[in-house]
């Protein structure tokens, strides 16, 4: 299960959920929609939402998407390590800005890591002679991100239905990648990764610009799959404690209708396809462990031109979308 703050988790009562799930769908909604949406007064939304962001296991996310602008290399990580040294290198990875999500799991003694570069040399930099030099770094196994299906925004399993994401890979399709994104657009999601919920007249203000433009911006910029801004909480607060890392190996006259497949199914809360011969990376969350058990059988026996499946319960999560998690 994800490393946790135990007692954010159990403070976290039906009201709060009700507006996290509005806030998860609106993250820019006033306390008034909120509350006139969930039955509380707007003051009362205000503090609950206060006190859900302090314990950590809550907070807003905001950012331009690497995989569709093609800015950087994604690279899924495994750092084989020394006995005793594991939590030590997975804490170092996770200190680092270049890294987006840090986890051990069942299994080996390997740190998992998802990590940016922004060009071949910088991998190689990274890899070779960042943490390869690492004490206690027995091995690094490196598999570059080729497609991007689904992300912590495609889950949501308090939606009526799938996401717009979410539907396309269910069909099979990939997102227009056309959208233009200029310096402007840069510095408003710079200001939103700061500030999700800095107000226009705020962020009109710091780019200079007028309230009716950066609203244009802002609204062009959420419609799109390129910038993703949401309300993130652990999957243990919201009732989903139990995770789960799951890789294929999947002849490609088959990959298709896999991974069609796997985006049907609502667990899953991450999606990629991967350089290697495991060519499918996934994670999803779930209730209980039995609940996970049903997921595997289910979700994996009727694939077609699959050659191996292997999966892993997460045991500690140090770093998620960026963030460091809480103990």
């Amino acid at each position: 299960m994800a490393e946790s703050d135990p007692a954010g988790r159990s403070s976290f009562d039906a009201q709060d959920l009700a507006v996290l799930r509005f806030l998860a769908q609106s993250p820019r909604a006033s306390f008034a929609d909120v509350g006139a949406h969930v039955g509380l007064h707007e003051r009362t939304v205000a503090r609950r939402l206060e006190r859900m962001l302090r314990t950590g296991q809550v907070r807003f996310i905001g950012g331009l998407v690497s995989e569709y602008l093609g800015d950087d290399l994604v690279v899924e990580l495994a750092v084989r390590c020394a006995p005793g040294r594991l939590e030590e290198v997975a804490r170092t990875i996770a200190a680092r800005p270049d890294s987006r999500s840090v986890e051990v799991a069942t299994g080996d003694l390997v740190v998992l890591a998802e990590m940016t570069a922004a060009d071949e040399n910088e991998l190689i930099a990274l890899v070779d002679r960042t943490i390869g030099t690492m004490p206690g770094v027995l091995d690094i196994h490196s598999a570059l991100v080729l497609r991007l299906l689904l992300t912590a925004v495609d889950w949501a399993p308090y939606r009526s239905g799938p996401t717009r994401m979410r539907r396309l890979a269910m069909e099979g399709r990939q997102p227009v990648t056309g959208t233009r994104v200029d310096d402007v657009d840069r510095e408003l999601a710079a200001l939103l990764a700061e500030d999700a919920r800095m107000p226009t007249t705020s962020l009109a203000t710091r780019l200079n610009l007028g309230e009716s433009t950066v609203r244009r911006r802002l609204n062009r910029l959420m419609a799109s799959h390129v910038f993703h801004l949401r309300l993130f909480a652990e999957p243990g607060v919201l009732g989903y404690p139990v995770e789960s890392r799951f890789q294929l190996r999947v002849e490609h006259v088959h990959l298709d209708a896999a991974l069609r497949h796997l985006a049907a199914e609502p667990s899953v809360r991450h999606l990629v396809v991967t350089t290697g011969r495991d060519n499918v990376l996934g994670y999803s969350s779930h209730a209980t462990t039995a609940d996970m058990h049903d997921f595997h059988a289910r979700a994996f026996s009727g694939l077609q031109g699959v050659r191996e499946v292997q999966t892993a319960l997460l045991i500690r999560t140090y770093k998620r979308a960026g963030n460091l998690v809480p103990r």
